[in-house]
């Protein structure tokens, strides 16, 4: 089988890009090509041909099943060949003995043509499944008890918050679970202090705290303003443009009253003051269901000055949260499709290959777990793409198959010709349109 997205140029630092971009393409697409070849295998198609990369072979070996694996000198996915293939694209066909005609993908029974096609994706799906279970057994589960975690640095912060405090209330308005503190922060976002009732060594006090809206980052966007900027997760942000920011809401004011055109800020960083510029622009934002509006934005969202105790996930847990998150991925993707489609989404928000290597760089600058985090999200969304019952992908074929099974017959070979050619029309359409927005954003 083939992945066009393999075919991907990608401009752009060695280091902080490059690389990235590589190892998560090279991760997702071999598993997606294996998924290919050893249901492939168990249906008793016989596979040529396992690639890793393309072009000049570096080294190779042949094991007992006949299959020569390689690595090849350009390092960006790789495919599958399969019996009967002139490339790996199985579109094109060298005479094969009728004989071992059952070992091919095209003289296969179509159910057999049918789960090695399907198995490429759904291989991305598991991976993405492992991923994001393996990370919800590192991360850990946030406990919904009051008990404070983790304080975040603030700059002069006059908090006597402790680490092991369980919060009673806050400026008088009880706390019973962690997720009240959440619903509290509509009302309180605008108080630069609070006063908050706690249980400390046994005892109930009441002392000042933070407020739950400093203008705190709690996560960076990749290929944001922000992160073009410099802003880290941590930073405190204290003046734009020498407005003093008071919260996080007053900050949100103040950049969607902006334009695009350069804000100074002052950042607060590990207990230094830096000046940064950046420039904020508009995005699509939902504001409902299935509403959204254009929003000068910068890339960050908040975050709370405290943090609840983590606590370990129980394996099924996090099985399911694993399999859940996966899931939402594919429904998210299918729900952004349809809301480009109808127009409540401007297709200049699709996001091609420079973007997701820049998005590669950004995530493995932030740590291993983001990067692992991508492999999770980029696996689902390329099998995910690759089920489009578009023809040269993967879901192409399956619908190729499905007229088969209606009809009792294949469709003819010109028509398979036509449909191949729009097929590929139509994807390098996609690719280079997207690439387009990326360089835009550039």
């Amino acid at each position: 089988m083939f992945d066009f997205l393999t075919y991907i140029p990608v401009i752009g630092p060695l280091l902080t890009t490059i690389i990235p971009f590589v190892i998560v393409l090279s991760i997702v697409v071999s598993i997606h090509e294996y998924g290919h070849y050893i249901v492939g295998r168990w249906c008793g198609i016989h596979a040529e041909i396992f690639s890793l990369g393309f072009g000049p072979v570096i080294m190779s070996r042949v094991d007992k099943h006949g299959t020569k694996w390689q690595v090849a000198a350009i390092p960006l996915g790789g495919y599958v060949r399969f019996l009967g293939d002139a490339d790996g694209s199985s579109l094109k066909k060298n005479n094969v003995d009728p004989a071992i005609q059952h070992k091919t993908l095209n003289g296969a029974k179509l159910y057999k043509r049918a789960l090695t096609v399907f198995a490429g994706p759904a291989a991305n799906f598991i991976l993405s499944a492992v991923v994001f279970t393996g990370i919800a057994l590192y991360v850990g589960t946030v406990s919904n008890d009051t008990v404070i975690g983790k304080i975040a640095e603030l700059p002069e912060s006059q908090s006597e918050l402790r680490t092991g405090d369980k919060i009673l209330s806050i400026n008088g308005s009880a706390v019973n679970e962690f997720a009240d503190i959440y619903s509290m922060y509509g009302t309180l976002k605008e108080e630069a202090s609070l006063d908050y009732a706690v249980t400390r060594d046994g005892q109930d006090i009441i002392i000042p705290g933070p407020s739950l809206s400093p203008a705190l980052v709690g996560a960076v966007l990749p290929v944001s303003p922000a992160s073009k900027a410099g802003l880290k997760v941590g930073d405190v942000l204290l003046f734009a443009d020498d407005v003093e920011i008071k919260s996080f809401s007053h900050l949100v004011s103040i950049i969607k009253s902006s334009t695009e055109t350069k804000i100074a800020l002052k950042v607060w960083r590990e207990g230094q003051v830096i000046d940064l510029s950046i420039t904020p622009e508009f995005r699509d934002i939902q504001v409902g269901q299935s509403q959204f509006e254009k929003r000068m934005m910068i890339g960050i969202s908040a975050d709370l000055p405290f943090y609840a105790v983590v606590e370990s996930t129980p394996f099924f847990k996090a099985m399911e949260a694993g399999v859940l998150r996966t899931y939402s991925v594919i429904t998210g993707s299918l729900d952004g499709i349809y809301q480009i489609i109808v127009g409540n989404v401007g297709a200049e928000n699709l996001q091609g290959p420079l973007g997701i290597a820049q998005v590669s760089g950004h995530q493995a600058s932030a740590g291993l777990l983001e990067l692992i985090a991508l492999v999770g999200f980029i696996s689902t969304a390329i099998g995910f793409l690759n089920l489009m019952p578009i023809p040269v992908l993967d879901g192409g074929h399956l619908v190729l198959y499905a007229y088969e099974a209606i009809f009792r017959r294949p469709p003819s070979a010109k028509a398979i010709q036509v449909v191949m050619t729009l097929g590929l029309t139509m994807l390098l359409s996609l690719m280079l349109f997207t690439t387009f927005n990326d360089i835009m954003r550039l």
